[in-house]
């Protein structure tokens, strides 16, 4: 561990000296330590939240021009975007993922900071259509100081979406990124200080969640939080938020269904199968892991699955080669293990896959498994977040409809078929906060991305993300209504 680099928080415009607590950060594909990074302690959370809130109320980033916002993003999306390299290097090390996804995936990155820099500079407010000669402006203003909490499994995109949106509308931004996987996130710092974001208005803070998290989440100071997790984090933080009236965004995951028509080829079927359920190893929040098949095509459909999913290269992820690399951690693979159990117990058949592997001896990698099941088993009805996928034949539009809409997450969902009338009608029942139709994960920074019943509250991307982190003002100019109620014979007297 003392050969290690260590990585220190990022705090007020420079890395700080190490906490005398320090976790490592492995890389899952090999199990070797990359690097350690900083424990931060409550007493320095409340500190670095004070510093926070006057930089919010006495620094120059808050009252800010919008032109001044979207040159410093702008100028930051340049930078990341010279940059990519070297992080597809860092992030294929600490999350496991093959290389080949990490550089189609960051390579869009920079755009999440151009939209929300252009957002800044081009949205407007209102004014209303006020009763009587009376003009009444709305504006935004920023909120405060926001906390977000971000995941292992998309470290730089999803870091970089919450954060855009949050310079973009003036809030001074604490992130504490996940300790799994931090390391990209924590090299955002410096990059935005070479934008010209001033000191201290960017916070990246590391630690447990269990303990640096909840320890943030807990200050009452913050007008803001943001957290991507599960609902055990969502439910452990809302108490407090509630009690200091702490507004919280959260997108808890999803089990997103697959529904696959009989007006598909097979053959792309198999595709749209493969592409939804496997990308990133599972580990998404809308990682297509419910199959829903119909009759007509379920038999012609499994038999090629197998093929194709048995076929799937897993290895080393820095391999141009490999498509399937490791999970983030061995309890990962424990919860793989698991969830395989269960299903087999509850009378699933194993189509292929189903147990943990590794690269010589060394790895959390777990086999692309497909597993034949029903529509109440555990493993239909909860999120895996690993390569662990529900198969289920249906007898027609409205069983897979019916299915689909059977969990308590609803998150994303995607409907494949020929039949454009099909399409919109199926689409239009599904209970999800986003459908794709004939495709699967595509995202965009104009796109609003969250979901409905137990996969959380709010939206991030596109207007409604960069509305979220603003309050609005409501000013009102009386031009015309005297202030005469309480004359003896008042005229025109108006009251609300």
């Amino acid at each position: 561990m003392a050969d290690l680099p260590h990585v220190s928080n990022w705090v007020n415009g420079a890395y700080t000296s190490p906490t005398t607590e320090r976790i490592p950060v492995i890389n899952p594909a090999n199990e070797a330590p990359i690097a350690t990074i900083d424990a931060t302690p409550r007493e320095t959370v409340d500190n670095i939240i004070s510093d926070s809130l006057l930089t919010f109320r006495d620094g120059p980033w808050s009252q800010a021009d919008a032109s001044d916002r979207f040159a410093v993003l702008s100028k930051a999306a340049v930078l990341l975007r010279s940059r990519i390299p070297e992080f597809v290097e860092l992030e294929t090390r600490q999350t496991g993922r093959p290389v080949r996804e990490m550089r189609a995936q960051l390579a869009r990155v920079p755009e999440w900071l151009e939209y929300f820099a252009s957002l800044a500079r081009v949205h407007e407010g209102r004014v209303t259509p006020f009763k009587g000669p009376v003009v009444n402006t709305l504006t935004r203003l920023p909120l405060g100081v926001v906390a977000q909490i971000t995941p292992y499994n998309h470290p730089l995109l999803i870091a970089t979406k919450k954060i855009g949106a949050a310079l973009a509308a003036g809030n001074v931004v604490i992130v504490k990124p996940s300790e799994l996987a931090p390391l990209s996130v924590l090299r955002l710092g410096p990059l935005f200080k070479e934008a010209g974001l001033p000191d201290g208005v960017l916070q990246i803070i590391c630690g447990y969640g269990r303990e640096t998290g909840k320890f943030l989440c807990e200050n009452s100071h913050l007008a803001k939080i943001d957290l991507t997790g599960g609902l055990a984090t969502y439910k452990a933080i809302a108490p407090s938020a509630a009690e200091n009236m702490i507004p919280i965004t959260a997108e808890l995951g999803g089990k997103a269904p697959v529904c696959l028509f009989p007006s598909l080829d097979v053959e792309q079927a198999v595709k749209a199968a493969l592409f939804a359920s496997f990308i990133a190893s599972g580990q998404t929040c809308v990682t297509g892991s419910r199959l829903l098949v119909h009759a007509d095509i379920y038999d012609r459909f499994v038999n090629l699955l197998e093929r194709r999913v048995k076929a799937l290269r897993l290895g080393d992820p820095t391999n141009d080669r490999t498509q399937i690399g490791a999970v983030i951690s061995k309890a990962a693979v424990e919860r793989c293990s698991a969830f395989v159990a269960r299903a087999v117990k509850e009378g699933g058949r194993i189509i292929c896959g189903g147990n943990p592997t590794n690269l010589d001896g060394k790895g959390f990698f777990f086999e692309p498994t497909i597993i034949e099941t029903h529509p109440d088993s555990d493993l239909s009805c909860n999120e895996v977040f690993g390569p662990v996928i529900a198969l289920l034949k249906c007898e027609s539009e409205d069983h897979i409809i019916s299915i689909a809409n059977g969990t308590s997450f609803a998150l994303g969902a995607s409907v494949w078929t020929n039949d454009f009338n099909q399409a919109h009608r199926v689409a239009a029942k599904m209970e999800a906060g986003i459908v794709w139709i004939n495709g699967h994960h595509l995202n965009d920074p104009s796109s609003p991305w969250g979901g409905f019943k137990e996969s959380g509250v709010g939206k991030e991307n596109g207007q409604e993300a960069y509305e979220s982190y603003t309050k609005v003002k409501s000013t009102v100019i009386n031009h015309g209504v005297p202030p005469n109620w309480f004359d003896d014979e008042p005229e025109k007297a108006r009251y609300g």
